[in-house]
């Protein structure tokens, strides 16, 4: 049984969110979705290690039927790249201030790659019961280092609701990638704190990008104060790749 409506000629979007966020960071995107007649997912993005989220995301959308428009932010690029390999049903992916490694490339590789990042040093870290480490950014400097550009009282309610990524996923690798056979589009943030603008730029390239946007003063979670950006591009990629 599908998990979303059949009777629609649009693609379903699925929405990966990535770590210290949590599937509402999407909620303008998919209002404007919604309203357009674009049946929506916002995945819950474990966080738990590259392979693990991939393969949470490959199983959720065997539950989709009909074309499929992937969007992913931060660490969920990273997840839509994985997920979204070998599926013939995925027609776009859309990459919202977000990874897009290479085959063998860890998330913190692409982080490291040129000067500008400094999410290491607003990071604290908890310790799991079974091993391992859960990584946070500090409330006191969430707004700052991710949500420069959303009003104070919505960066401070992100920043209490944000789920923790596992330590252990920024050093793990990817597999081959779904834009290498798959149109994708960027959108990002000039500003961007975790993942700078000309790291971006780099990926957006070597995907062969349809479209490129940086937004000028935009943050790491650009696609919040610009939802209806988001929402345009992944309307874009649907038309460009599904007529629809």
């Amino acid at each position: 049984m599908s998990i979303t409506p059949e009777s629609t000629s649009h693609p379903t979007v699925v929405l990966v969110h990535g770590a210290f966020a949590e599937s509402s960071s999407w909620s303008g995107v998919i209002s404007l979705l919604l309203d357009d007649g674009y049946p929506a997912i916002a995945v819950a993005n474990p966080l738990r290690g590259v392979a693990f989220d991939s393969d949470y995301l490959r199983a959720t959308l065997e539950g989709i039927s009909g074309d499929i428009i992937l969007v992913g932010h931060s660490y969920g690029g990273t997840v839509i790249s994985g997920g979204g390999a070998g599926n013939s049903r995925v027609k776009a992916l859309v990459y919202i201030g977000a990874f897009a490694p290479e085959a063998g490339e860890t998330p913190g590789d692409l982080a490291g790659k040129l000067p500008g990042s400094t999410l290491a040093e607003t990071l604290r870290s908890v310790a799991l019961p079974g091993g391992g480490v859960d990584l946070y950014i500090e409330q006191d400097r969430y707004r700052a280092q991710f949500a420069a550009d959303s009003p104070a009282e919505i960066a401070a309610v992100m920043a209490v609701t944000q789920r923790p990524i596992q330590e252990s996923a920024f050093g793990e690798a990817s597999g081959e990638p779904a834009w290498k056979s798959i149109p994708s589009w960027f959108l990002f943030g000039e500003l961007d704190k975790n993942i700078p603008a000309a790291v971006h730029h780099f990926m957006a390239d070597r995907a062969g990008a349809k479209k490129t946007i940086e937004v000028k003063g935009g943050s790491h979670t650009v696609g919040i104060p610009e939802a209806a950006q988001v929402f345009d591009l992944i309307r874009e990629a649907a038309d460009a790749t599904t007529g629809t």
